[in-house]
């Protein structure tokens, strides 16, 4: 198995190296400054995000962030929209009100990266976290905090053992880090068909994966790369009346509950919680203490696998919006 890196001890490694670096939704700003035990200066930090509506996984994200945010005295700023333009859009009102950090997630790197590289000539302490893992160095960011994509639906591959044939669905056109795992998945399982389908629409999702199953009884799994995702897939397979296991990435209450039942084999996690944590964390010990944001090398998350051997630990803590 592939379990995640003990990421507070690399982040400890990756900050102390040389010296620091200088649509479809609307923004959503969190509750005014949060008085936490760190005294000094109150900063503002922005994270930007390509959050679609009613995905859950993005409670886990800004839930870690708002908790550092509380202890660290952080006044954190978060928008989100899952139209590159308009993300990009978001990032630069976040530079033009001058915040003192940011955090981005890089889905849609071409767009979304030169936004984030004129925060980073702007002198704006400037982290990435959840997607852009292969990106984020192009545009002059020295940190990112998140899954190796690739890695994990290639670990998530050679862990599905049934004969037969894959299906990948893909719920967000264009998104690299989506891309990337089912990539990995191929890569190891070399019977994997790709599915796209509208992950904002979660009725048409199980259509269509319903559809497929019935069309095609050679698929023996279906992999999913959301938690909402996994749930519309379980529902297609009973509907088609089809024998395909279910495999997602991420994980939530309900998830955990159907690992917990075995109507989902496993989840491929890679720790949102931790990784908005962790982005606001680094910036908050860059501005405060001068510690670097580069180090060449990303903070990896995950992946971690989650199945019937761990889930009563982990199960509390996904009840809680916390893994």
């Amino acid at each position: 198995m592939v379990r995640a890196l003990a990421v507070v001890g690399a982040l400890a490694v990756a900050l102390a190296g040389c010296s620091s670096q200088g649509g479809a939704n609307s923004a959503n700003n969190n509750s005014g400054p949060a008085v936490g035990s760190a005294g000094g200066k109150q900063y503002t930090i922005a994270m930007v995000t390509h959050e679609a509506p009613g995905d859950s996984f993005w409670d886990k994200i800004r839930a870690g962030a708002q908790q550092a945010a509380k202890e660290l005295n952080v006044n954190l700023k978060y928008s989100n929209n899952n139209d590159a333009g308009q993300q990009a859009t978001l990032v630069q009102n976040a530079i033009d009100s001058k915040v003192d950090g940011l955090a981005v997630t890089l889905a849609y790197a071409d767009q979304v990266g030169p936004a984030a590289q004129k925060a980073v000539e702007a002198k704006i302490p400037t982290v990435a976290f959840n997607s852009g893992i292969s990106e984020y160095q192009k545009y002059g960011i020295g940190m990112y905090f998140g899954s190796d994509e690739t890695l994990a639906g290639q670990s998530a591959g050679k862990k599905m053992t049934a004969g037969g044939k894959a299906l990948c669905v893909i719920q967000e056109q264009g998104s690299v880090a989506l891309e990337a795992r089912c990539a990995g998945v191929k890569a190891t399982y070399p019977n994997t068909e790709n599915l796209q389908v509208t992950g904002t629409d979660i009725a048409s999702v199980q259509q269509t994966i319903g559809a497929k199953l019935q069309q095609d009884p050679s698929i023996t799994y279906v992999v999913t790369l959301g938690a909402p995702i996994a749930l519309a897939a379980l529902q297609a397979a009973q509907g088609a009346s089809s024998k395909a296991k279910i495999v997602t990435f991420d994980l939530n209450a309900d998830v955990a509950n159907d690992i917990k039942a075995g109507t989902i084999e496993f989840s491929i996690d890679q720790q949102p919680y931790v990784q908005g944590y962790m982005a606001v964390q680094a910036l908050w010990l860059n501005l405060t203490n001068g510690n670097d944001l580069g180090g060449g090398k990303p903070v990896l998350t995950g992946p971690s696998f989650v199945d019937k051997s761990n889930i009563d630990a982990i199960a509390t803590y996904a009840a809680n919006n916390t893994r």
